[in-house]
């Protein structure tokens, strides 16, 4: 058991609330900065990103927004229509525009699809992002996919299949790679599904984390995107902040047929994006950044297999494998997930999200992301000091012995 001391267990109890408040999701470092000013976050490691990407957005918004007094116009001026903003992704993709619907971050397209597209039976993964189930409506039926944890939380492609024929369901959803455990299905197994459950109406595939998964020795870029037009029940998502830290801007966009997308705009998106997100739109599809941008992706992703097999060496835990840019950890029995995340932050600054309230985990667990290689030095001798100080009592009982 972690010990605390008297004022420490008052953060830990303000730590509770704040978690309860926040739901199924984690409070935000601004959230804990307005309620929670004593604890100092020194290594956001609850959130998903990229920060060599968030740097060279900033590079690039500096220089031809704020340096060149750019930013007032920016503000000034209203932002374009969501189908011209489509239209500028569409040639940087070779999608056709018709099939892009620009979303006021992930989470407004997930909301709009299912709201709008998901009639009477959704089946979905679990443990999965939150947000698939609680946004489903009244009176459609949800249909749990519970992943092994034997098999590390990852997805039986043939059993998965069959369980879809059997239920007859109108949508399913498959985050890839899944969150919380970065468990990857590889691009062949994904269509193999496409062709043997084209009677789905819906197959909903969220490629948030996708800029970090890969099939190749060169890390080359992965995506479904482009098989839209073939299979017109494949619904792709796509959430910017997981690659590039711009999670205040709001921006994501989904890849769908053409009757969606004009459906969705005839219904209260047709103006849903700020002058923020169509700067890094534009940004994000011009050669010079692209560019860049690889040689910082392909940098983040080999770091962060440093990170996991450190992370893997360590006693006490358990990390599963993960083709994501974070790791589902599993914490030895006698430790307890909150616990050890109010530690972490108390007495090293590191913020880490527990998944106590992840439906289909078994077990004490926490969601560790990767960061900068010093923030993930820290982050390793941190989680060694604080393991080992949890683990002192026993090792002096067991000397004793």
């Amino acid at each position: 058991m972690i010990k605390f001391t008297n004022e420490e267990l008052k953060i830990v109890k303000k730590l509770e609330i704040l978690k309860n408040e926040a739901g199924s999701h984690s409070p935000s470092v601004i959230t804990f900065k307005q309620k929670l000013p004593e604890v100092s976050i020194r290594v956001d490691a609850c959130f998903l990103s990229n920060p060599y990407a968030t740097e060279l957005f900033i590079e690039y918004f500096n220089k031809e927004i704020l340096s060149s007094g750019k930013i007032r116009d920016l503000l000034e001026s209203y932002p374009s229509q969501n189908g011209v903003i489509a239209e500028i992704l569409a040639a940087f993709m070779n999608i056709n525009p018709k099939n892009i619907f620009i979303g006021n971050g992930a989470i407004e397209i997930i909301q709009a699809v299912i709201h709008n597209f998901t009639e009477k039976k959704i089946i979905i993964n679990i443990p999965t992002f939150s947000s698939y189930y609680e946004y489903v409506k009244d009176g459609v039926e949800v249909i749990f996919n519970e992943l092994s944890k034997e098999d590390h939380y990852t997805l039986d492609i043939s059993g998965y299949i069959s369980l879809v024929k059997k239920h007859q369901p109108d949508t399913i959803v498959l985050i890839n790679p899944n969150n919380p455990n970065g468990g990857y299905t590889k691009i062949a197994d994904v269509q193999r599904m496409l062709d043997e459950l084209s009677f789905v109406k819906n197959i909903l595939i969220d490629e948030s984390f996708i800029h970090f998964a890969y099939e190749s020795e060169t890390y080359k870029l992965v995506s479904l995107a482009h098989l839209v037009e073939r299979y017109p029940n494949l619904i792709v998502l796509k959430s910017m902040s997981k690659d590039f830290g711009v999670a205040g801007i709001r921006a994501g966009y989904g890849i769908m047929r053409a009757e969606y997308v004009a459906a969705l705009l005839n219904n209260g998106y047709l103006w849903n994006s700020n002058g923020l997100a169509e700067y890094f739109f534009r940004l994000y599809t011009r050669r010079d950044f692209a560019l860049k941008y690889e040689q910082v992706r392909v940098k983040y992703i080999m770091e962060t297999l440093d990170f996991i097999r450190e992370l893997q060496q360590l006693p006490w835990i358990n990390v599963y494998p993960s083709m994501a840019n974070f790791v589902l950890i599993e914490l030895e029995e006698g430790i307890r997930s909150t616990e050890f995340v109010a530690k972490l932050l108390i007495s090293y600054g590191i913020y880490v999200r527990t998944c106590d309230d992840k439906i289909g985990l078994k077990g004490q667990f926490i969601r560790l992301a990767s960061r900068s290689r010093q923030e993930n030095e820290y982050i390793i001798s941190s989680m060694k000091a604080c393991l080992a100080m949890n683990r002192m009592p026993d090792l002096i009982h067991e000397s004793v012995n």
